[in-house]
């Protein structure tokens, strides 16, 4: 059996975004606009950008507190139990009352590719005060995740809270605005995907070459550390010095790719962390994020730390 890579520190990691309950409808390729296609099956699952990143974490040995909201209905009442269930601190999870918990309708195709239409409903709620209540819990963090499922303003606020505290910022900047405001840039580590940095840079990221092209435009827009997933092909890191260069994932056979850049994010946070390279840590998370593409739905096919150790022993005896 390996060696277990957790350390003798245990992260504190803040999570502020959005709960969801997923509807995944499996179909043999993704419709084109105005196409009627048959799906194989449905399946309701626990999602949401940030209660996936912040059960990734949890399952990975970290102590995570997510801030955010669920609606007063049954979905948000078993969203509740589940991550409590799941080891997350829900304590900065508020209840809205009259408004539905968030809803995300998933198509997944036989080859993995998704697409995904979110209805917010009380992730639409979050805000700055509902974040300035958790600032204490965020002052204590060894690292603050964020996507933009929630307000804007209530990002904003979060990174205010940080930045005063000197507490690092990883930021999925997913789903990304068209007119993406800049203030949110400045940030520790920003983990965009192909698409996303497209958006972030008006310039399209296909080959490995985009990538490269792409990501000191990030940088000098006040990102330290960019990290461009590319899917199967692994993460494009660039930061500080000279660190520009792909680290390469992990071969798998692709079922279902919802959630595997929010596995991505929550181990490379986990491992980071715990005192992690930077190298070490896109590792650990480009092995999180392949596992969880090779399992269905999102919190579901969310690995445990004994997993990934042990997909990363078999890899290193290679």
């Amino acid at each position: 059996m390996p060696k277990s890579s957790v350390t003798n520190h245990r992260p504190r990691l803040v999570v502020v975004g959005s709960v969801n309950v997923d509807f995944v409808v499996r179909v043999a390729r993704l419709p084109h606009p105005g196409e009627t296609v048959f799906g194989t099956d449905c399946a309701q699952h626990a999602g949401g950008k940030g209660a996936n990143q912040a059960v990734s974490a949890a399952r990975l040995g970290a102590d995570v507190a997510l801030v955010g909201r669920v609606g007063n209905d049954a979905f948000g009442r078993d969203m509740l139990q589940r991550l409590h269930d799941k080891r997350v601190n829900i304590e900065h999870l508020l209840v809205s009352d009259g408004t539905g918990t968030g809803l995300a309708a998933i198509h997944v195709a036989s080859n993995g590719e998704n697409s995904i239409v979110i209805v917010p409903g009380a992730n639409g709620l979050v805000s700055p005060a509902d974040v300035m209540a958790a600032a204490e819990t965020i002052r204590a963090a060894d690292m603050l995740l964020l996507q933009l499922e929630i307000p804007l303003d209530a990002v904003r606020a979060a990174q205010s809270v940080a930045r005063e505290a000197g507490v690092p910022e990883l930021l999925d900047p997913a789903p990304a605005p068209r007119e993406f405001p800049e203030d949110l840039l400045a940030v520790d580590f920003l983990c965009p995907n192909e698409s996303e940095a497209e958006i972030l840079t008006g310039l399209p990221v296909v080959t490995l070459e985009d990538a490269r092209r792409v990501a000191p435009l990030l940088r000098d827009r006040g990102v330290r550390h960019t990290l461009i997933t590319l899917g199967e092909r692994g993460v494009w890191l660039s930061g500080d010095g000279d660190l520009d260069q792909l680290v390469e994932s992990f071969p798998i056979d692709a079922v279902d790719a919802t959630a595997a850049g929010d596995a991505f994010a929550g181990a490379f946070a986990v491992k980071l962390a715990e005192g992690g390279g930077l190298l070490e840590s896109v590792r650990f998370g480009c092995a999180a994020g392949a596992l969880a593409a090779s399992r269905c739905g999102a919190q579901p096919s969310l690995p445990t730390r004994a997993e990934v150790d042990r997909f990363l022993y078999r890899d290193d005896r290679r």
